[in-house]
């Protein structure tokens, strides 16, 4: 995306934008083709799922961009430092550290991996508006082991930066693994060391099993483009251990299919924030307690809750979303030491 001079003419130019998208979207369903593969792009497979009217959706758009413009929330959560020396010397230890949102740093069978990484200050296609960072980085760029293996969920600015996997390309050159439709914008960038994949295809990497998996959610860096390219979360294999990292998603029954046929796992990394309001959230992105869920019907042995304390994205308070979870474990009976709300910075074995 071109940006205009100056805040106001971008703001217009980004509001124009929306206005002038409002039919935008996919085609019918592809015949042979998988159920949710679309003339022109993909959908969810969840017959209960319907975005948000038009309406609803630009009057959250306008409001969000204003407010994390002119009043963005505010954060001070605990942090542990984090030099990234341990990590840099770790070869054999099963290792996880959230850097912040739905960046994690996973050390497997003595690969390192990232989700969905993000070092930028705010989550959107303008330096000067959009959800900012309200949590700086736990681990700072410089201070990462070499990365040999980089998972993306999906195509939203918070999860997918352009500077920062342009900056891994350069630095640590690992292999992308990405949703249909990705591998093309990475070649826009000149990154080329891109596998591409459909829900439920797999492919081995340095010893570990990569699997992309269905997700319920959606796609677009700008508003002509949605669905365009496919969202998914993944599910990683080595020799002992398994991780489930559900990206972004609403929850919905498929993920009993997950556990059953790629559980059970030793780690889910679960989203527990940007859920408020309900009437924009409810069918994209999960609640503390709809989270418990996911790591039920997973298999899951332990919780980690990924995509909350980071960027000002929604409207519930900042630290709210680990008191719901902690709350919501306790009513399930669930054993504290399962379930896990990192420090920015911090890091667990598992």
């Amino acid at each position: 995306m071109i940006v205009p001079r100056g805040p106001r003419a971008g703001l217009a130019a980004l509001l124009a934008a929306v206005l002038c998208a409002a039919c935008a979207g996919v085609g019918p369903p592809k015949p042979g083709a998988p159920a949710h593969h679309r003339v022109g792009g993909f959908a969810n497979t969840n017959p209960d799922f319907a975005r948000p009217d038009w309406w609803t959706r630009t009057k959250f758009f306008v409001a969000r961009v204003w407010s994390t413009t002119v009043s963005p929330q505010v954060a001070n959560l605990p942090r542990v430092q984090n030099d990234g020396q341990a990590l840099r010397e770790n070869r054999s230890e099963a290792t996880v550290t959230w850097v912040g949102h739905a960046t994690l740093l996973v050390q497997l069978d003595g690969v390192n991996l990232l989700t969905d990484p993000h070092w930028s200050n705010r989550a959107s296609p303008l330096f000067f508006a959009g959800p900012r960072r309200v949590t700086p980085p736990g681990l700072a760029f410089e201070d990462l082991p070499p990365i040999h293996v980089v998972l993306i969920s999906h195509d939203h600015y918070d999860h997918l930066d352009v500077a920062t996997v342009r900056r891994l390309a350069e630095t640590h050159r690992p292999r992308f693994f990405v949703p249909l439709g990705l591998r093309a914008w990475f070649a826009e960038l000149g990154i080329t060391d891109v596998v591409e994949l459909d829900w439920w295809e797999s492919r081995s990497a340095r010893g570990l099993t990569l699997t992309s998996v269905p997700a319920q959610h959606f796609s677009g860096r700008t508003p002509w483009e949605t669905n365009r390219r496919l969202w998914s979360g993944w599910a990683v294999a080595g020799a002992r251990k398994r991780l489930f990292f559900a990206g972004d998603t609403g929850y919905y029954p498929v993920f009993k299919e997950i556990g059953a046929r790629l559980g059970p796992f030793d780690l889910a990394a679960i989203s527990i924030g940007a859920y408020a309001p309900a009437a924009i959230m409810r069918l994209t992105h999960t609640t503390p307690e709809e989270a418990l869920r996911v790591f039920a019907d997973v298999r899951a042995e332990r919780f980690v809750g990924i995509h909350w304390g980071t960027f000002d994205l929604a409207e519930e308070p900042v630290d709210e979303p680990p008191r719901r979870l902690e709350a919501g474990a306790r009513r399930l009976g669930l054993d504290p030491d399962r379930i896990w709300t990192l420090k920015h910075g911090e890091t667990r074995r598992w």
